[in-house]
């Protein structure tokens, strides 16, 4: 007795949550066919830099993987430059290092030596001017050798203040701002190597991801301009359908909702969900056929198919059975 009664209330939660799942019956009936196509996926492919192109790796019609290298263009150029931005770094580092460094020790020793000459000049000035002065307060010399004893003690005091001056900036180095600068030109010489590096890897013209090329636009030979279409590829996973459900249906159908898609010609379906209902209505399109009349007001639903071996091709008109109808 009590086996039975469990049972039954297994069944009857089970009957209640099929329903609500859509799995059968329940509030997908009434709005049980929809009628549409396979989504027409395609992407145009181009390089992001212009040049020569060397080869091309795929024909039309040819299946295509994630990252596939489709074509290749002429590396020459761009080697070119990397190779000149590389040594522009190397100079823009040694300059970094330089500054780092500070002077060598042979540059301040040779300031140490400029002073002490500097120096003794100005003593044997000063002395020699100290000497003129005695005679001519004597009357010994006249006032202009006088003056030019004093010229030269000045040019000589002048001299020596220039060497130690001189000296101060051996030992203290590079400016502070002389160094920010050589980082910033460093930095900017890297920027522009690390440029070129990214130009060089987009010479390759890759899948972005699974797909079959439609056309093939270019040659090898020919010089493109940076986004001219090469190749047109058409992609095949994931497969979805565009469907339309009228608008007295639209309370019945719901995201996430279970569908099953029959093609023309075939007794083979695929299962499908419901991932996108449209917010806005429009009238039914001339692709689709129903069975009620064109003018009737619409919402487009697009639904996610199971199609491993991509036996739906795009643009092709479809049947979507909704769970329980």
């Amino acid at each position: 007795m009590r086996l039975g009664l469990a049972v039954i209330v297994v069944a009857v939660v089970l009957f209640f949550a099929g329903r609500a799942a859509g799995w059968w019956g329940g509030e997908g009936e009434g709005a049980a066919r929809l009628y549409g196509n396979v989504e027409v996926r395609e992407v145009e492919l181009g390089f992001r830099v212009g040049g020569r192109i060397a080869e091309v790796l795929a024909d039309e019609g040819d299946k295509v993987t994630p990252g596939q290298e489709l074509a290749r263009l002429d590396t020459r150029p761009l080697r070119d430059r990397l190779a000149g931005a590389e040594a522009r770094v190397t100079a823009a580092g040694a300059l970094v290092d330089r500054d780092r460094a500070g002077n060598r020790p042979q540059q301040v020793r040779e300031a140490q030596a400029a002073v002490v000459d500097a120096e003794a000049r100005l003593g044997e000035a000063r002395r020699l001017h100290e000497r003129r002065k005695a005679l001519h307060e004597r009357g010994f010399i006249s006032k202009a050798e006088f003056e030019a004893s004093a010229a030269g003690l000045t040019a000589a005091a002048a001299r020596a203040e220039s060497a130690r001056a001189a000296l101060s900036l051996v030992r203290e180095g590079t400016r502070a701002e002389d160094r920010v600068a050589t980082r910033a030109e460093a930095a900017q010489m890297a920027a522009e190597r690390r440029a070129i590096e990214t130009d060089l890897s987009d010479t390759v013209l890759r899948a972005p991801s699974a797909g079959q090329v439609l056309t093939r636009v270019r040659e090898a030979g020919a010089i493109v301009q940076p986004g001219e279409v090469v190749y047109a590829v058409a992609l095949i996973q994931p497969v979805r359908v565009r469907a339309y459900v009228a608008e007295p249906d639209l309370p019945k159908v719901r995201p996430g909702m279970r569908a099953t898609v029959h093609a023309d010609g075939t007794d083979k379906t695929w299962p499908a969900r419901i991932g996108y209902i449209s917010p806005t209505a429009e009238f039914t399109p001339r692709t689709v056929q129903t069975e009620d009349q064109r003018a009737d007001l619409v919402y487009r639903v697009r639904l996610t198919v199971d199609d491993p071996n991509n036996d739906l091709r795009q643009g092709q008109p479809v049947t979507v059975t909704l769970a329980g109808g």
